[in-house]
C-alpha cells in the first residue's frame, strides 16, 4: 500500500485554526452559563392568573411580615466571585415576594425595603407589633468551617424540636409548603441533614435556634434560599430574573399553606377570672375541612393534660381541673385539620383567685 503525504494548504490551516477557537470558546462559555427554569406561570400568563384565582379567597386580606436578612452595616457576606452580596440578593428576593403578595390582596409589612442597617432583635419586635399574621425570614447560605466549600440546597427553618414545650408545629407545617416550592422553583435539593429540607433551628445553635425565630412571638419561619457560596447558584443570584422566581416559589408555598386551612382555637366563656380551685373551662375549634381528633393535646401550666372531652360536632374542648391554686396559668392548646395543618400557636390565661369582690 502506498501512502502520499500532502502539505496542507493555508485554507487547511486557517479551517483546523478555526475550529480550535471555535471549541475554546465553546468550553470557555459552557463553563458560565447559569441554568435554571422559567416557571410555566411566567410563561403563559393563563396559569398565572389562574393559580391567583383559585387561592385568592385564602390569603387576600391577611397581613405578612417580610425580612430581608442583613444590610447596611453587615454587608461582609459575599459569593467568592463578588457577584453576589447576601444582603442584596435577601431584599431582592423579598422586594418581588412582596409585589407577588399585594398583587393577591395580601398586606406586607418588611422590617426593610432598602439596604439599611435593622438590629436583629428589632427585626422581631416590628414583626410582633405589625399585627402581621405569620413571619418570614429570608437569608441566603455558606457552608459551616470544614464543610464542603461546593455544597448547595435549598433549606427552611422552624423553631425548636419537637420534644420542647416552646415547638409549635404550625410553624414546621408552614415551613414544609414554602421549602417545597421554593426548592421547586429553584431546582434545588433540601440537602442530606432532613428528609423534607425543613430543619430544627437548633441544627445550627443547638438548644437556643435563630434569634429571629426565638424571638418573634407570631409564627415564624427562616429560608436559607441556596448556598451564595455555591459559584454556580452564586451566579443564578446575581440575576433579578432568578430572584423573582424564588420570590414566586415562596408565594407559592404561602398560597398553598392557606388554602390548606389553620383551625381557629377560641377561649368560649366570658371570664377568664375564678374565685374557685375546681374549673370547668370551654374552648372551640373550627375548620372548614375537620379535625383531626387525633391531634388535640391540651397542657395546663406546661403540663400535657388527659382531663379534657372534645365533642366533634359542636367543635367544643371542656377542660375540667382540680384544685388549681390561686394564681396565674396558662392553658395551651394543639389541633391540627384533616390537611394536617395546625393552628396558630393558642395561649390562654386565666386567673384564680381566692377572694370574690364584696
Amino acid at each position: 500500500m502506498k501512502f502520499t503525504l500532502r502539505r496542507k494548504s493555508e485554507a487547511d490551516l486557517k479551517y483546523s485554526a478555526l475550529l480550535l477557537l471555535s471549541g475554546l470558546l465553546l468550553i470557555s462559555c459552557s463553563a458560565d452559563i447559569t441554568y435554571y427554569e422559567i416557571p410555566i406561570e411566567f410563561k403563559n400568563p393563563q396559569k398565572k392568573k389562574d393559580f391567583l384565582n383559585t387561592h385568592l379567597k385564602f390569603i387576600s386580606g391577611k397581613k405578612i411580615f417580610l425580612d430581608p436578612g442583613h444590610g447596611g452595616a453587615d454587608r461582609s457576606n459575599a459569593g467568592p466571585q463578588k457577584f453576589t452580596v447576601e444582603a442584596d440578593a435577601n431584599l431582592n428576593v423579598a422586594l418581588n415576594l412582596r409585589d407577588f403578595l399585594q398583587e393577591a390582596g395580601v398586606e406586607v409589612v418588611m422590617s426593610r425595603e432598602i439596604d439599611k442597617t435593622v438590629d436583629l432583635t428589632e427585626r422581631s419586635y416590628m414583626a410582633d407589633r405589625s399585627g402581621a399574621e405569620i413571619f418570614i425570614s429570608i437569608h441566603h447560605n455558606a457552608p459551616g468551617k470544614g464543610s464542603d466549600e461546593g455544597i448547595n440546597y435549598t433549606s427552611t427553618y422552624y423553631h425548636a424540636k419537637e420534644t420542647d414545650y416552646e415547638y409549635e408545629p404550625s410553624e414546621r407545617d408552614f415551613a414544609k409548603y414554602v421549602q417545597r416550592d421554593l426548592a421547586y422553583a429553584m431546582r434545588n435539593s433540601g440537602g442530606l441533614g432532613s428528609f423534607d429540607g425543613t430543619y430544627s433551628d437548633y441544627w445550627i445553635y443547638p438548644g437556643a435556634g435563630f434569634s429571629v425565630l426565638r424571638v418573634t412571638k407570631i409564627p415564624s419561619i427562616l429560608v436559607e434560599c441556596g448556598f451564595f457560596t455555591n459559584l454556580h447558584e452564586e451566579r443564578r443570584l446575581a440575576l433579578d430574573e432568578f430572584n423573582k422566581i424564588q420570590a414566586w416559589g415562596i408565594f407559592r408555598g404561602i398560597a398553598r399553606y392557606y388554602a390548606a386551612g389553620i383551625p381557629q382555637i377560641e377561649y368560649a366563656m366570658s371570664d377568664s377570672i375564678f374565685y374557685q380551685d375546681n374549673l370547668e373551662l370551654k374552648f372551640s375549634i373550627r375548620d372548614s375541612t375537620g379535625i383531626n381528633v387525633e391531634s388535640i393535646q391540651v397542657y395546663f401550666d406546661s403540663l400535657k393534660t388527659k382531663n379534657f372531652t372534645y365533642d366533634d360536632r359542636s367543635g367544643e374542648i371542656a377542660l375540667s381541673m382540680q384544685d388549681v391554686h390561686t394564681g396565674e396559668h396558662v392553658i395551651r392548646i394543639l389541633a391540627a385539620n384533616k390537611n394536617g395543618n395546625h393552628a396558630f400557636p393558642f395561649h390562654h390565661k386565666i386567673i384564680v383567685d381566692s377572694i370574690a369582690d364584696e
